[in-house]
């Protein structure tokens, strides 16, 4: 492994990471409703999740989801119905004022934990990109060391993308537009959510 390698596969992660998908939703939701901390917190159960389902396409989990679709599936459609639960209580709770919550770090942190785990889709983009970027005879620890960047780049960019969307001219806008903002992202997430049910 090579240093462009390791370049070209950053610089793919960042691209799938600002594409409006289900993770980036929740950190930017969680971000806006319960502050910077919240939104780290999201970000680093996300970055989790990511770097293992990463780790894992790199030990080859691709090839057992594809010699047992069924448990594709199955963590597809478990996906699919996190997804659609989170766009109903947030379709749900538009209107409510935001109530102060204990624990809003933890919640934070496995919701990010669960929205990645149940997308099964991360392992096997993670497999294509990995086998068009890197030579086929890596190492167990240039392996490691990969999952290792992704963990970082995830937590990075989520801590940056937190710590803008705290300020309070942001918080404050989100505040006075919440009920338009939170139905759009509640639509957007069921969206995603029936998209992934309906798959093959």
């Amino acid at each position: 492994m090579e240093l462009p390698h390791l370049i070209a596969f950053n610089i793919a992660l960042l691209a799938s990471m600002a594409s409006p998908g289900p993770a980036l939703l929740l950190a930017i939701r969680n971000t806006l409703r319960d502050g910077r901390a919240a939104g780290i917190a999201t970000g680093l159960g996300l970055g989790i999740v990511a770097s293992l389902w990463t780790l894992s396409a790199l030990l080859g989990l691709n090839a057992i989801f594809a010699l047992f679709p069924w448990a594709y599936t199955a963590v597809k459609t478990a996906g699919a119905l996190y997804l659609l639960y989170i766009a109903w209580t947030t379709w749900k709770g538009a209107s409510a004022p935001l109530a102060e919550a204990g624990n809003v770090g933890r919640r934070a942190f496995f919701s990010g934990l669960a929205v990645n785990i149940l997308n099964p889709k991360s392992v096997l983009f993670a497999a294509a990109v990995l086998v068009v970027i890197f030579p086929p005879d890596l190492t167990l620890g240039e392996k490691l060391f990969i999952t290792a960047n992704h963990l970082a780049v995830e937590v990075t960019v989520y801590a940056l993308l937190s710590t803008a969307l705290s300020q309070a001219s942001v918080r404050e806008g989100y505040l006075r537009a919440k009920p338009v903002i939170d139905r759009i992202t509640a639509v957007i997430l069921g969206g995603l959510g029936a998209r992934l049910l309906a798959e093959r």
